[in-house]
């Protein structure tokens, strides 16, 4: 049995319209659709990136489970065209909290920096460098 694709990342919210428009809005996902589980008080809604669905971010309201201090995940990065653009333009977002100051610079030449999402989940810009 071989794995085929990463599915999704589920990332933990307190309010899920607040995470959907900041998701969409500052990072620039797609939101495909939202649904209620089956047991009737956990809500669900995925995106995706301007790709199409290959893998989705499913945020998840109402989780009645313990969480991680430090937030949802450790982090979710997103692969980006331009990190400088992206960095200009979330920094400059007043409702943004930045992790990072700086693009920060792998020897393969890959670039990222971090920021967070509403709920003080980790979240990552990813240019990617040679391999």
């Amino acid at each position: 049995m071989a794995v085929r694709k990463l599915e999704h990342v589920g990332i933990m919210v307190s309010d899920m319209e607040k995470s959907i428009a900041f998701y969409t809005e500052v990072v620039g996902l797609k939101h495909l659709y939202t649904l209620p589980h089956s047991n009737g008080f956990i809500l669900m809604a995925f995106l995706s990136g301007t790709d199409g669905g290959e893998t989705e971010i499913e945020l998840i309201q109402n989780y009645p489970g313990e969480l991680a201090v430090e937030g949802r995940t450790h982090h979710t990065a997103f692969t980006v065209d331009d990190i400088e653009e992206e960095f200009s333009r979330i920094s400059g977002l007043s409702h943004v909290k930045m992790r990072d100051t700086e693009i920060t610079t792998l020897p393969n030449g890959a670039r990222y920096f971090f920021f967070e999402g509403p709920d003080g989940e980790f979240l990552e810009m990813f240019q990617p460098g040679k391999n």
